[in-house]
């Protein structure tokens, strides 16, 4: 598969572009006044403790306190789960010993483990989302090129997406010997084919930037940070380069000779992949990933055949839609259906990895009556949703085609950071009607004792709602006036959200 990174750098965002055969697989997104916080170190302070949800709030000096549930306090859980979450980053699929799943200790009680007032170090594992606070962890884990140091775990962890059981093997008793007593390491993809001797360089790198931050945690004071991952760009470099990659192409001189340095040091091999872009045009532009990125915050997307895909957010969850639309097909309707479904699950899993979609998603595909077309596309989406490296299950398909999944949410999805809630609809991606409001405003004059014996009686309201009531109800306008004996005035005013109309009486 042919793989490029494209880079965008301005003074006040760097965006980050995953290219896979051309089309954009994966895009990042960093603004200078809200700089990602996952992966970075805090000394925080314990706000409040509370046993009934088994969590406690956490001061970190950000603007919300952060979350601290009882199992990602270090000690309390050594299951794969737990691995997996202190180590969110790189999205690599983890896979431990089978002995560390059985030492388990006792259901531990976050009263019995923290108090008020306490001070702690812990990671920001999840970043803040909606009104939630950042989710953090005591469990720390500070990822380098090929390994991931996590002081406080004692095992040895291994990327599934390297599957040379060979190389497996050797990459395990390589760093099961180079390791530390009494913590572990994970071994990344990218470690695949490394050396010892690289594999130790990025060890002792990992090492020194643990006590240099446990250095910092006797001498700063509550409420600060202790250490900060590195830059969107620079996190490109260690977590999306891979020997798939072709080349690096990048914009901006100065970021250019940043990846260069990073690059020299980390991976000395791959730094003949990396560019300087000096187009007049936009390097985005340049490559189709504005158009890409603009197709991304659609609601619907259109398949090649005709049908198409409805994408709706909420809240709570993520449900998708699948439609045959404008195709009609050649055969019957079961192959018809079949196809329209199988071409969706590509567009599906595309889409869900670029906008970066995460929680529930419940995909309804066209009913399908024949048992074995469903297990056709849920194996098809099976297979597509391996490509992606954030943490994806799928539960068994339904009946009337309807499949629950869920995909590991750590960042704000794409809309989340492009996007604003409409502040004329508000989010519900709807308004009342005209006509509604205007039998809405009738309603309200009729029930104002203020009418009678009004002089005059002035309403404001947005044009469409004015005119719905001099075309449509001017005779219901009549029979208030004559029965109230108030002088009706409608007074259009475009400034007006369409539901809200004022009746200002004289």
């Amino acid at each position: 598969m042919a793989t490029e990174i494209v880079i965008n750098v301005t003074a006040h965002e760097t965006r980050v572009a995953l290219l896979e055969n051309g089309s954009l697989a994966e895009l990042h997104i960093e603004r200078e006044f809200e700089k990602s916080i996952v992966g970075n170190i805090y000394k925080g302070r314990v706000q409040r403790v509370l046993p009934g949800m088994q969590a406690a709030f956490v001061d970190i000096g950000l603007d919300r306190a952060a979350f601290l549930y009882v199992n990602d306090i270090c000690g309390t859980d050594l299951d794969t789960k737990a691995l997996l979450q202190v180590f969110q980053n790189g999205h690599d699929d983890l896979d431990v010993p089978q002995e560390q799943e059985s030492m388990r200790p006792p259901p531990a009680h976050i009263e019995d483990l923290l108090c008020e007032g306490r001070e702690i170090m812990a990671q920001v594992i999840k970043e803040p989302i909606g009104s939630k606070g950042a989710r953090i962890s005591t469990n720390i884990s500070l990822p380098g090129r090929y390994l991931v140091y996590m002081p406080t775990m004692n095992t040895v962890g291994i990327s599934r997406r390297i599957t040379d059981e060979q190389e497996r093997c050797r990459l395990r008793e390589i760093v099961e010997r180079i390791k530390t007593p009494d913590s572990g390491f994970i071994i990344r993809t990218a470690s695949e084919g490394a050396s010892e001797d690289e594999l130790i360089a990025d060890r002792d790198f990992l090492l020194r930037l643990w006590n240099d931050i446990q250095q910092k945690m006797q001498h700063a004071p509550a409420a600060s940070v202790l250490h900060e991952d590195l830059c969107i760009a620079l996190r490109a470099m260690r977590d999306l380069l891979s020997r798939q990659v072709r080349r690096v192409v990048v914009d901006s001189p100065e970021m250019y000779r940043r990846i260069i340095s990073f690059i020299e040091t980390f991976v000395p091999q791959l730094s003949c992949a990396v560019e300087l872009y000096n187009g007049d045009r936009n390097i985005f532009e340049r490559y189709g990933i504005e158009l890409e990125i603009s197709r991304a915050l659609g609601k619907n997307v259109w398949l090649k055949s005709g049908g198409y895909i409805v994408i709706e957010e909420t809240e709570a969850l993520v449900v998708i839609d699948v439609n045959t639309g404008r195709y009609v097909g050649k055969g019957n309707q079961a192959d018809t259906i079949l196809k329209t479904n199988l071409e969706a699950v590509k567009e599906i899993a595309y889409q869900i990895r670029l906008r970066n979609i995460g929680g529930i998603i419940i995909i309804d595909f066209i009913d399908m009556e024949r048992k074995a077309d469903r297990e056709t596309v849920l194996n098809a989406l099976q297979e597509e949703l391996r490509k992606d490296r954030a943490k994806t299950t799928i539960v068994t398909m339904s009946d009337l085609g309807l499949v629950q999944m869920t995909r590991k949410r750590i960042r704000e999805n794409l809309s989340g950071i492009m996007c604003d809630t409409c502040p004329y609809c508000e989010g519900r991606g709807k308004i009342k009607s005209a006509p509604a409001v205007a039998y809405d405003l009738l309603r309200s004059i009729r029930s104002d004792p203020r009418i009678t014996g009004a002089r005059t009686v002035i309403i404001t309201v947005h044009p469409a709602v004015a005119s719905f009531l001099y075309e449509e109800e001017r005779l219901a306008l009549e029979e208030i006036e004559h029965s109230s004996g108030a002088k009706l005035v409608i007074k259009p005013d475009s400034g007006y959200h369409q539901e809200k109309f004022d009746i200002t009486i004289h």
